[in-house]
């Protein structure tokens, strides 16, 4: 076999960042899906503003804030942007819901698949541990994941070459033998450019990316994993 451990992205990857639409739509209706959108996307945005902005965080981070703090302040910006009112408190019902964000339906079967043959699973994600320790329990994939690496200690965040380094920190292996796994194609692209064999999940049908290199593998859900760890029956 030629892979010996698997590193899964969470947010996207294992955790449906966008079944907070639900939630969404019933305290907001006909806006669900328009602030599930947004604030997924000005929540990356900020993780990049805060990395392009503070490259030397040893030194003394003067912008960064935990990916649950960034989580909250873009969720803010996207409800005062569509001009939904929170008085009541609705950010923090939608807050609650992000903490326990439901898995996509095929995760649970992929995980154990991979377990079962004896290979070293992890996470690899911006979330803080806080946010990940909620997310794994929720999901009920606790013992499935060997470990759950979070960036959080670096102050930076994916796409930062030192956050794809905390993998062979985490895992002592060469890095031929790790798979790194993402729905997200800048996060494969960006594991890629480090030097990581990558796995791409397109769910939604989407292009490559234009900038070089393709992702090594790619499949429609988390099931393609399995075919490309030559692990289907």
């Amino acid at each position: 076999m030629r892979f010996k451990a698997v590193v899964f992205d969470a947010y996207g990857t294992l955790f449906d960042v966008y079944s907070v639409q639900h939630l969404a739509e019933q305290l907001f209706p006909g806006q669900g899906a328009a602030l599930a959108l947004a604030w997924r996307d000005k929540q990356i945005e900020y993780t990049r503003l805060i990395t392009q902005s503070d490259p030397n965080p040893a030194k003394g981070s003067r912008f960064h804030q935990s990916f649950w703090d960034l989580t909250r302040l873009s969720l803010h910006y996207c409800l005062d942007r569509l001009k939904l009112d929170r008085s009541l408190g609705q950010d923090e019902a939608l807050m609650g819901q992000y903490a326990k964000l439901s898995p996509f339906p095929e995760n649970l079967e992929v995980l154990r698949r991979i377990k079962h043959h004896g290979l070293t699973t992890a996470i690899l994600s911006n979330g803080s541990p806080q946010m990940l320790e909620s997310a794994v329990q929720s999901a009920g994939m606790v013992g499935l994941l060997d470990h759950v690496i979070s960036v959080d200690g670096l102050r930076l965040f994916k796409t930062a070459p030192q956050a794809y380094a905390l993998v062979q920190q985490t895992i002592v292996l060469p890095l031929e033998q790790i798979l790194f796994v993402s729905s997200n194609a800048w996060d494969a692209l960006g594991a890629n450019w480090y030097g990581m064999r990558t796995h791409w999940v397109n769910r939604q049908g989407l292009p490559f990316e234009a900038l070089a290199p393709r992702p090594d593998y790619s499949g429609a859900d988390l099931r393609s994993v399995l075919k490309t760890l030559e692990l289907q029956e």
